[in-house]
């Protein structure tokens, strides 16, 4: 046993020096790979023995050696020839698309009629002329003033007579217009910009302060009553607006060249106070009543 235990050691020892002088020496050309013989038969493997005992523990196990150079890498062997590639099946037929019917010919055109003359316009009727308004009379020339007679010698005076009985009280007479003046404006028109002025001298400075002033209106020609302003027909309205010094204002939504009779009703302040305390439930918008109490004439 003692010769194998020293045996390790030494064959370590000369494995580390082969390794070394190895490395040391300068490696020569490398000669032609020779050929490869061809490989035997391999034999037949032999029963296997027994295993033998475990040996002794060896010594210390020395340091490892270097790693060895790494060994010319063999010839690579041909390779073998491919098979041959098997033949691809023949694809089915594809099924053939079936025709599609012919579209049929569009028919031409028919040509574009003649567009028709336009109808002729209707004549447009006659307006009816409006009656011209007769001239105003002349004025009558004033008879002859007849001449004065003679102034008669006057009488002698006669014996006075016995103071005859008291007749009785008479009636009371009806009162008077007081200075009221009323004037009426024939075929007249408004319009319905601004306003619609008339001219009435009557109305002065003493009218503004103190009197007032009524308009009442009627179509021309018409028989019928007086309508106080404001008046409303049909949507159509004319409204008295204002009075001044020498005028009058009215005020129309809508425009009307003629064919509207006014009356205008100056009374001053004076009649007012008067037509008030003979008259307290005096109607102004009703012309008639107004009329009756002034004593005016239709």
């Amino acid at each position: 046993m003692k010769p194998i235990r020293l045996l390790l050691p030494i064959l370590f020892f000369c494995l580390f020096s082969i390794t070394a002088c190895k490395k040391d020496k300068t490696a020569g050309p490398q000669g032609d790979t020779g050929a490869t013989g061809a490989q035997g038969a391999t034999g037949a493997t032999g029963p296997a023995g027994p295993q033998g005992p475990a040996g002794p523990a060896g010594g210390p196990q020395g340091p490892q050696g270097e790693k060895g150079d790494k060994g010319d890498k063999g010839d690579t062997g041909a390779a073998g020839p491919q098979g041959a590639t098997g033949a691809t099946g023949a694809q089915g037929a594809q099924g053939a698309t079936g025709a599609t019917g012919a579209t049929g010919a569009a028919g031409p055109q028919g040509p574009v009629g003649p567009q028709g003359p336009i109808g002729a316009t209707g004549a447009t009727g006659a307006t009816g002329a409006t009656g011209a308004q007769g001239p105003k009379g002349d004025k009558g020339d004033t008879g002859a003033t007849g001449a004065t007679g003679a102034k008669g010698a006057t009488g002698a005076t006669g014996a006075t007579g016995a103071t005859g009985a008291q007749g009785p009280k008479g009636d009371k007479g009806d009162p008077g217009n007081a200075d009221v003046q009323n004037f009426v404006l024939i075929n007249k028109g408004v319009v319905v910009a601004g306003l619609t002025k008339f001219s009435i001298p009557a109305i002065t400075q003493s009218i503004v302060d103190s009197g007032t002033v009524l308009v009442y209106l009627r179509n021309t020609g018409s028989s019928t009553g007086w309508y106080a302003l404001p008046y409303s027909e049909a949507g159509h309205t004319i409204n008295f607006n204002d009075y001044g010094v020498g005028y009058i204002d009215l005020k129309a939504n809508f425009t009307q060249a003629n064919g509207i009779d006014f009356r205008v009703v100056v009374i001053p302040g004076t009649a007012i106070t008067t037509l008030n305390a003979a008259n307290p439930h005096l109607n102004v918008k009703n012309f008639n009543e107004v009329a009756a109490a002034l004593h005016l004439s239709n």
